[in-house]
């Protein structure tokens, strides 16, 4: 069975504003990612976070 790749990582500012910085990783890539970033010394916070599908229009 091939690895999911429903994955992202997000950035959260200064602002508390949320971006989306990459979609479409596996587990181990955005986890991987979100300590890379935040090994870097910004001052955003970096996550991995798993994409949920959207909700059918009713």
């Amino acid at each position: 069975m091939p690895e999911a790749r429903d994955w992202c990582l997000w950035r959260l500012d200064d602002n508390g504003n949320r971006f989306l910085v990459r979609r479409g990783l596996s587990r181990d890539e955005a986890e991987a990612l979100a300590l890379e970033y935040q090994g870097r010394g910004h001052k955003q916070t970096y996550w991995a976070e798993r994409e949920t599908p959207p909700r059918p229009a009713p």
